[in-house]
């Protein structure tokens, strides 16, 4: 099982790296799309959390990777995943605003990760990335105002998209491609509330989010140098 785990986080982590670049690419070509730049980010995170997994199932566990994992695949990534969608969708002066408290609650989130202490026999005796290693336990306290945040602003925007698309009767492929979206933003959700109830579901629901995102963001995309929901910018 342990092996399963490593191939899906491994294969999880490149196809990230590999969306992200993707995204980069599109934003590059069309810099005034700000949403891709912040969605490309988004996705390095995304890279980076399942990275620190591959890491702790090859070589064991460590608190610094496991500070790493938890800021940037447990706190930040649904977060800015979600900005992405808020630079979208929203007007300039939400946007503006939503940017500098996100920009200052990810800097306080990365302060409390790194001062915080680590249960020295999780250290020793454990395997497994999770937020109970922290002894700081107040810091497993703020992740889910970024998770519910950026859950609802991604999972949100993706599902008003689609609705539009249906309404109008107009690229079912692009309709189907933000179900998709939002179907992948939910999936690492499910696992990790699975995982905390001891159940397998984290590994999976990460590799399966990942893969459906990418599929989504293909099909919403298609035929359009655009974003995820580009026609909806331009109704």
């Amino acid at each position: 099982m342990e092996v399963v785990h490593t191939l899906l986080s491994l294969g999880a982590s490149l196809l990230s790296f590999v969306f992200a670049a993707a995204v980069f690419r599109r934003y590059a070509a069309r810099p005034t799309r700000k949403h891709l730049l912040v969605w490309g980010i988004a996705l390095v995170f995304y890279g980076i959390g399942t990275a620190c997994e591959v890491v702790t199932s090859v070589w064991g566990f460590h608190p610094l990777v496991l500070k790493v994992w938890y800021l940037f695949g447990a706190i930040l990534v649904a977060a800015w995943l979600g900005q992405g969608t808020i630079f979208l969708l929203a007007p300039d002066r939400w946007v503006r605003l939503t940017t500098v408290l996100l920009i200052a609650a990810s800097l306080f989130a990365a302060w409390a990760v790194a001062v915080a202490e680590v249960d020295l026999y999780y250290y020793t005796m454990s395997m497994e990335l999770s937020g109970r290693a922290f002894t700081t336990t107040w810091v497993r306290m703020i992740t889910p105002f970024f998770n519910i945040y950026g859950t609802v602003a991604l999972v949100g925007g993706a599902l008003y998209s689609a609705w539009l698309f249906w309404l109008k009767r107009v690229w079912p492929y692009r309709m189907l491609g933000n179900l998709l979206i939002a179907t992948g933003a939910l999936a690492p959700a499910i696992g990790g509330t699975l995982s905390r109830l001891g159940l397998p579901g984290l590994y999976v629901g990460e590799f399966i989010g990942v893969c459906l995102m990418y599929l989504g963001f293909v099909l919403a995309t298609a035929s359009t140098t655009g974003s995820l929901v580009h026609a909806v910018a331009e109704s």
